[in-house]
């Protein structure tokens, strides 16, 4: 693989951890201990068994703590700690083949990281003013499968993969900004009257 695709490899790596951390974790240890997927020598500690196995519980942790409105909402807070240094091991160690994490690899894994999660905490804390927990419970399961999805198109399919995860980035961080002036507009005209 050239250094370019790895580049965006790290990228979206970056944006799925994000996102999911763990679950990103949990498949790329999973996909490079099978054989399923050539991981570039940065990324080969996810296949250790403590890894996979670490990661997988916190996986199973995360998927039920993220179906449930409000405990959602703290679990991305404390999340933010993990997320964004996870992105940016992700997308270094991608181009990292004496093992040498680059700063300019690391500050943009952890740029990209942080602007998933920052856009899926945001728009889950949007969702949790809704009285219903439907559309909580059906962002969760989008993103369970937009996370396993986008990995296992990832080394195959990089740069299409990305222009896919950037268009749906875009979508909501549009979709964010078009809710929040709904509501926060009608509550300010409210004030000034």
């Amino acid at each position: 693989m050239t250094e370019v695709h790895l580049f965006a490899i790290g990228v979206l790596l970056a944006w799925l951890a994000g996102v999911r951390a763990y679950l990103t974790v949990f498949g790329l240890g999973v996909a490079g201990a099978l054989g399923w997927l050539d991981l570039p020598q940065g990324l080969q500690a996810t296949t250790s068994p403590w890894v996979i196995g670490l990661s997988g519980v916190l996986a199973a942790v995360e998927f039920f703590a993220d179906k449930i409105p409000g405990v959602d909402s703290v679990w991305d807070l404390l999340q933010t700690l993990a997320r964004v240094p996870a992105g940016a091991f992700l997308a270094a160690a991608t181009l990292a083949p004496a093992g040498d994490l680059g700063a300019g690899m690391l500050a943009t894994g952890a740029g990209v990281a942080l602007t998933s999660h920052v856009l899926k905490a945001g728009s889950r804390a949007l969702m949790n003013v809704s009285p219903e927990p439907v559309s909580n419970l059906a962002a969760s399961v989008t993103e369970d499968v937009a996370v396993v999805g986008a990995l296992t198109m990832a080394f195959a399919y990089p740069w299409l993969t990305l222009a896919v995860m950037v268009a749906i980035t875009a979508s909501i961080a549009f979709a964010m900004w078009w809710i929040w002036r709904r509501l926060v507009r009608p509550v300010q005209g409210r004030r000034t009257h």
